[in-house]
């Protein structure tokens, strides 16, 4: 077990929280246990997460997406009170950690991608939210997409040539397809990030460059779990648990 004000410091510093400005609050969102024996991790603090939280006899739960978004409605009713008042009926923490997990540097989401892809990593852009690097050898879009499929276990869109070879590729997960254009300039190949706008369609035919929407569930699973295990290595005593959705977009 451990002090759910231990945890929070040391996660908080691991991550860097204070160097972001962020969509929403990093940290703890919602208090509960002040002693945590158990934490679930998933990509999003859903209704259906907070549940398998309570069906686990979690102490905490810790997110990729959490709550509280800039410019959201500040009311507490609907669904943020079904989803709130069962985290308090239940004395359950709520961490999340947005963008300080898309760019930290060993268990980001990014820095996950290209591990599992085989991707090597030369360089990294806006505030470390951008990764450029190379493939080991260069193969045609539509295999690299394939490989993409393989890794995330959904099949990306691709927009552009498929058969155009591809070496040097740009990626960022999540909702990063505005970040096409800075890739391009870059002379990448090849553009993946997790979701898709109708305008990226165009950008990425004109300036030559092959994009993937890879989803944004399935872009940002590995860093919530790569950050679990860093944790479970620190506080042995505490049981850290990745729970997964049917999230397809």
């Amino acid at each position: 077990m451990v002090s759910r004000d231990i945890l929070r410091k040391y996660v908080n510093d691991y991550l860097r929280i204070s160097e972001f400005k962020d969509y929403a609050p990093n940290g703890l969102q919602v208090q509960g246990s002040e002693t945590i024996r158990k934490v679930v991790l998933g990509v999003t603090a859903s209704q259906a997460l907070i549940e398998q939280a309570i069906i686990r006899q979690a102490d905490a739960i810790m997110v990729h997406h959490g709550w509280f978004w800039r410019g959201e409605s500040q009311a507490i009713v609907g669904m943020k009170y079904r989803r709130l008042s069962r985290l308090m009926r239940h004395h359950l923490n709520l961490f999340a950690y947005h963008l300080p997990l898309d760019a930290h540097t060993q268990v980001g989401n990014n820095v996950e991608l290209a591990r599992r892809l085989g991707l090597t990593v030369e360089k990294v852009l806006e505030n470390g939210l951008l990764y450029i690097g190379t493939l080991p050898q260069a193969t045609v879009a539509n295999d690299f997409a394939g490989m993409v499929q393989g890794c995330l276990q959904r099949a990306p869109l691709l927009l552009g040539d498929p058969e155009k070879r591809v070496k040097k590729v740009a990626w960022c997960s999540g909702a990063a397809q505005d970040y096409l254009s800075v890739a391009a300039r870059e002379g990448v190949d090849l553009y993946f990030s997790g979701e898709v706008s109708e305008r990226t369609y165009y950008e990425a035919i004109e300036q030559d460059l092959v994009y993937l929407a890879a989803g944004h569930a399935a872009t940002e699973r590995f860093g919530i779990q790569a950050l679990g295990q860093h944790l479970q290595t620190v506080f042995p005593r505490v049981e850290f648990v990745f729970v997964g959705d049917d999230n397809p977009v």
